[in-house]
């Protein structure tokens, strides 16, 4: 997109000599869509705005363009919360923020023996992989430690509580999957176990990562015939078998189609465990001795830092949130926003520092939290609520914001990436609208930026909510399609 501060005359006279009202009805080829889909017009929600230059803005803003008559009222967002998340994290955080994760012993060390415990202290990292892990386990080996004569002990006090995931109900019916893992401050490599399996026509083969000790695979898959697509019909859930001696059995049982491929994440193993079981196998791969096991605990005031590895910048991170919608990432940046807070306040739980800053953010703003409901940041969530209207104020903000780059270059392109990569290709969208895109059982919307064929910039927000909300994505695309081919500039013409 090109820079927001640019406007053509014609917009500046729109915001002087301005006397075509918001519109509370929906464009006609948006209300066609929805119809096709055999959905009521007030399943649908859209907010539809010019940016506009910063010297020209009046305050209070003026109303939009283009309003459905729902736009006002909180709806499901889905993914879309995820704007609201990177856009206060940025704002809050800045864009060079970087999360730390430590390692420190209270012990000493005689010789090549690391005689004491060893604490691994997480600082919330959204994407702390195993192979991060091991280059911290590299360094500390680089430092003369081969043997560790002690436990390692799991610091998540980062996060309050530490185990969020303990006793939580599942979000549907897929637990093990990625998009479901609840985070927490040392979450490595989101507890995922890689699973790839490939078959001949006789014969299957698994292979696992990231590298365990003690793990092992017991293959039950029977070998049919079948549509390589829907490999998962016939899969069922592995379950996790444990023998005395400490070693553990991966059961997969099910069927699986002949002459295919897959390649699946599931986050089947218990946390403490998962990482027990890794940092067992890296450690032995440098040529280090450890026989302990993990445990839960803080770190002690008078532990020695051995080493610190820093994460990805902020700015990085985001693009990974939204261009993919990560669920994961994006909870854990909202609970870093609560945690950071915590230092300045008090607060019961790392949550409701996150909810405190995120009202207080949108009232600095000026924009109304009235009927906002919060609960993780990503929009994975039954309760989480935000209106059309509130959105666009965040977006808006965003728009007029330092880390206007680096908040738009976060969201994906229509037709060229992320999420967005297979929609609106061969429309006036097309590398036009950066897009965050959102969609639930009940619920789908866009929300973000277009550049119509004119090279104004609008904000545009559409939330369909429905039991049958997925039909509803055409009408979406609809939406982004019409604005980019010029139907909000249309409305734009003053009447003088």
């Amino acid at each position: 997109m090109r820079p927001i501060s640019s406007l053509s005359g014609l917009l500046l006279g729109f915001f002087l000599v301005r006397s075509v009202l918001a519109q509370s009805e929906l464009p006609a080829s948006v209300n066609e869509a929805l119809l096709k889909a055999n959905l009521p017009a007030e399943a649908m929600a859209i907010w539809v705005e010019p940016v506009a230059n910063p010297s020209s803005v009046p305050s209070p803003p003026l109303p939009p363009l283009i309003r459905s008559s729902l736009a006002d009222q909180p709806r499901i967002p889905a993914s879309t919360m995820k704007l609201v998340t990177t856009m206060l994290a940025l704002d809050e955080l800045g864009p060079t923020f970087r999360w730390k994760t430590a390692i420190l012993s209270d012990g000493e060390l005689k010789g090549s023996t690391l005689r004491g415990k060893l604490y691994l202290r997480g600082g919330g990292d959204p994407n702390l992989g195993w192979d991060k892990l091991s280059l911290m386990l590299r360094a500390l080996r680089s430092q003369g430690i081969k043997s560790i004569a002690g436990d390692i002990v799991l610091d998540r006090s980062y996060f309050q509580p530490s185990r969020l995931d303990i006793d939580a109900q599942a979000f549907d019916e897929a637990p093990d999957a990625y998009y479901n893992v609840i985070p927490d401050a040392l979450l490595v490599y989101s507890n995922l176990i890689d699973f790839d399996i490939e078959s001949t026509s006789r014969q299957l083969t698994v292979q696992i990562s990231p590298p365990m000790q003690q793990i092992r695979v017991e293959n039950h898959l029977a070998l049919v015939d079948g549509n390589c697509a829907a490999w998962d019909a016939g899969w069922r859930a592995p379950s996790i078998e444990t023998n005395g001696a400490g070693a553990l059995n991966i059961v997969l049982s099910g069927n699986f189609p002949r002459r295919c491929k897959a390649v699946f994440a599931l986050n089947a193993l218990e946390r403490n465990l998962y990482i027990e079981k890794v940092i067992q196998a890296l450690w032995r791969e440098l040529g280090g001795h450890w026989d302990g096991k993990v445990s839960e605990g803080i770190t002690p005031p008078s532990a020695k830092l051995l080493l610190e590895h820093p994460s990805d910048t902020l700015a990085d991170t985001i693009r990974m949130v939204n261009k993919h919608s990560d669920n994961v990432m994006a909870r854990l940046l909202y609970l870093t926003l609560g945690a950071e807070q915590m230092k300045n306040g008090s607060y019961d739980t790392t949550l409701e520092a996150a909810n405190a800053r995120t009202i207080a953010w949108f009232e600095r703003h000026g924009i109304n939290s009235e009927g906002m409901v919060l609960e993780n940041g990503s929009g994975l969530s039954r309760l989480e609520r935000i209106s059309p209207m509130q959105m666009a104020g965040v977006l808006r903000v965003a728009a007029h914001s330092n880390w206007f780059p680096e908040f738009a270059s976060s969201l994906p392109i229509a037709a060229v990436d992320g999420t967005m990569r297979k929609r609106l290709r061969g429309t006036s969208a097309e590398g036009r609208a950066r897009i965050k895109t959102g969609s639930l059982k009940n619920a789908v919307a866009v929300a973000g930026y277009v550049r119509d064929t004119r090279d104004e910039n609008w904000i545009v927000v559409g939330m369909v909510n429905h039991d049958d909300a997925p039909k509803g994505k055409a009408a979406l695309d609809e939406l982004l399609s019409w604005v980019a081919n010029g139907g909000a500039q249309q409305m734009a013409k003053p009447v003088r």
